[in-house]
């Protein structure tokens, strides 16, 4: 999770945000025109086809962030200050005077989202609305429903030019309030981060030292936490929550703490006791994260617990197919294709090319097909960071 990441998200929040409060206009329309259509003093046509643009104008943004999901591109801003802009410019152009405030709604717009060029852009679409806006009322008096001017002197003098002045002079002032509050986000994001990258770093030193127990783990709990990564965001997860996935898969061998290391390191076979005790080590991980706050913590527990269970119910506790949490089902691919991959005290590692043919045919027993079907359309990904992130020995 970086800086840039995080105001990307800012600015997806921003926009729902800012398209809800477009589909709130619609409901402000609706009841207006119905009270200027009971007063019998306007054009009825003329009144319904203004406020009828407006209200579609008012749904676009929300309508392009529900049906192609937008809300994450620098383009969504732009249209919802323009849809704005635009239906400003329509209750201006009709009503004059009771719509002179709405020359500030882009302005309250723009100012959301924490950048100071944006509200200078706003107020110059504003105040180029507002001369257009007198430029209708003039050149086309028939499709206004209150037109007052009749010359461009007149307009000029008495509406534009002040219209324009507090337009300007609002934006200055939004803009430096802009200006501290982008400061102030701005730290925010770098405490963030450093906070993560903290919590990170202790999740990793806590994690290694359940892995030096076996000596020659190495660095197994960096590549699962990297594989569980590739698998989220193919999963269709965000990178927050893929960021934590990882985080929470560097966790999930933690209740070997609680195992012998004779058991730990035993070069043969274990026995059905000593099987047994490993076993456990899930359950132990599970006692030991279950009541730490916090989402990572939430993951890591249920990580710790299911994630040597099998799709078809034979694995340590017995559970199958859905039982299992969908990041069990992936960290099961992950760390059965790091275990078989990495040389041990008593095994020889296998290659990549083996180790991708026995997860494939075990797919529909020990893994969910599904996941599956991701493993082998990411499996270069899978190789790079076997190749990246080899193993060391510890001693």
């Amino acid at each position: 999770m970086d800086k840039k990441y995080m105001r990307k998200r800012n600015t997806a929040d921003i926009n729902r945000v800012s398209s809800r409060c477009l589909r709130v206009v619609v409901y402000f329309l609706a009841v207006y025109y119905a009270y200027i259509l009971m007063l019998k003093e306007y054009n009825g046509v003329i009144l319904s086809v203004s406020f009828a643009a407006a209200a579609l104008i008012a749904l676009i943004p929300g309508l392009l962030v529900k049906i192609f999901k937008i809300e994450e591109r620098g383009v969504t801003q732009h249209i919802v200050i323009w849809c704005s802009a635009i239906i400003s410019f329509i209750l201006l152009t009709e009503l004059n005077y009771p719509a002179y405030p709405l020359i500030l709604f882009p302005l309250i717009l723009a100012a959301l989202y924490y950048n100071r060029t944006f509200v200078l852009y706003a107020a110059f679409l504003m105040s180029a609305g507002i001369l257009g806006s007198a430029v209708v009322q003039i050149e086309f008096p028939k499709l206004v429903l209150n037109p007052i001017y009749t010359t461009y002197d007149e307009v000029f003098a008495e509406t534009i030019i002040p219209l324009i002045m507090v337009e300007i002079a609002m934006a200055f002032v939004a803009f430096f309030i802009v200006d501290r509050n982008s400061t102030m986000m701005d730290k925010y994001i770098d405490t963030a981060i450093t906070m993560q990258e903290n919590e990170n770093y202790l999740i990793y030193a806590f994690s290694e030292i359940s892995e030096n127990k076996s000596k020659e783990t190495g660095e197994h709990i960096r590549r699962v936490a990297e594989y569980m990564k590739v698998l989220g965001r193919a999963s269709g997860f965000d990178m927050e929550y893929c960021d934590k996935l990882a985080a929470g898969a560097m966790m999930h061998d933690i209740g070997k703490l609680m195992i012998p290391e004779e058991i730990l390191d035993k070069p043969s076979k274990l026995t059905d006791d000593e099987y047994q005790i490993m076993k456990n080590h899930v359950l132990y991980g599970e006692a030991l994260l279950k009541d730490c706050p916090g989402e990572i913590m939430r993951i890591a527990s249920t990580l710790a617990k299911e994630h040597h269970e099998r799709w078809d119910g034979k694995g340590y506790l017995g559970m199958k197919g859905k039982e299992i949490a969908y990041i069990s089902r992936m960290i099961a691919v992950c760390d059965v294709f790091d275990a078989l991959t990495t040389t041990r005290s008593y095994k020889k590692g296998w290659t990549v090319e083996e180790a991708y043919n026995e997860i494939i045919n075990n797919s529909g027993s020990q893994f969910d097909p599904a996941v599956v079907r991701l493993f082998i359309s990411n499996f270069d990904k899978f190789r790079e960071i076997h190749e990246k992130i080899p193993d060391k020995q510890i001693y």
